[in-house]
């Protein structure tokens, strides 16, 4: 039978992650988040390159609005005292974050498609929305199922996925400083903003199963 993987126990050493670290993952998901609904009303310019997407309307208003929702959503969704003390509400945000990430990974999927940065950035793009719908959609139907340890490994994976939104923006200015053209920077970033939290999500996985005793 697998084991349980409490977050919230007493004894489970990898039930959280530093405070600091928490404290500016939380931080960035809502500040990006709430200047993302920005593109609802279009009331400031968007980058020339998202601009020139051949999909751009009316798909990115609406991947805006379900990809910063759950950006704005998946933070506390790992919070134990929400979890613990106000289950109802966890459930009902933890809906909305997966109706969220459904919506921005099927808009994210069509405005791949369109990408204005060659065949590189649609595959690295594509890759990333199909990859978040299956970890959010594989999350939700474990919590159905009510096999919370995998619920909560897949909740991992999905809220990984989600960060790229953070990393993408992180990635950016940099990206403006290296002797790279606008085209090849944005193409090695549509890879480099979700494979490496992946990567780490999987690590964090591993070290919680250890601590923890549960199996792989």
């Amino acid at each position: 039978m697998q084991r349980h993987i409490d977050l919230t126990a007493p004894d489970c050493k990898a039930r959280r992650i530093p405070r600091p670290l928490a404290f500016l993952i939380t931080f960035l998901s809502v500040a990006i988040a709430l200047v993302s609904y920005r593109y609802l009303g279009h009331a400031e310019e968007v980058p020339a390159q998202i601009a020139a997407n051949a999909f751009f309307t009316p798909w990115l208003a609406i991947h805006a609005a379900g990809a910063a929702t759950a950006l704005l959503l998946g933070p506390f969704q790992f919070m134990p005292a929400l979890r613990a003390r106000w289950r109802r509400l966890h459930r009902w945000t933890g809906r909305v974050y997966v109706l969220g990430c459904l919506v921005g990974g099927i808009t994210g999927l069509v405005l791949a498609l369109g990408a204005s940065t060659g065949a590189w950035s649609s595959a690295g793009f594509g890759m990333l929305a199909l990859a978040w719908l299956a970890t959010t959609s594989l999350a939700w139907c474990r919590a159905v199922q009510r096999r919370i340890p995998a619920h909560q490994a897949w909740m991992i994976r999905s809220f990984a996925l989600t960060l790229s939104a953070v990393t993408l923006r992180l990635y950016l200015p940099i990206a403006e400083r290296l002797p790279m053209s606008e085209a090849a920077s944005y193409q090695a970033i549509a890879f480099l903003c979700w494979i490496p939290n992946l990567v780490l999500a999987e690590v964090c996985l591993r070290h919680l199963r250890l601590e923890t005793g549960a199996p792989d």
